[in-house]
């Protein structure tokens, strides 16, 4: 007997998933989560902008506090976004993305 007669094919080929462009997925921000995001990204970047405005203060504590946080929102924000929308949420798992 042939070896080719003997040793079939048991196992089906895997069919490839399609490509999305830049990986991009809206399955983990459904409904109200995604709009959410997406304004607070823009609120954030609105606050940087205007902080960004002022010339001259003359108390700066409380205007360097809001740059930070402004800027802090803004970047964390961007990053939800990125990792919820791309495939590095299922590059690193459920738990290690709800971990950190």
């Amino acid at each position: 007997m042939e070896n080719g007669a003997v040793y079939n094919e048991t196992t089906e080929p895997q069919a490839k998933q399609p490509r999305r462009p830049f990986g991009c997925t809206l399955r983990h921000l459904r409904g109200w989560r995604l709009p959410t995001k997406v304004v607070q990204a823009i609120l954030s970047l609105l606050a940087v902008i205007c902080e960004e405005i002022v010339e001259d203060c003359i108390k700066c504590g409380g205007l360097y506090f809001f740059e930070f946080t402004s800027c802090s929102a803004f970047l964390l924000s961007l990053l939800i976004l990125c990792v919820y929308c791309t495939n590095a949420y299922e590059t690193f798992g459920e738990e290690k993305v709800q971990r950190v």
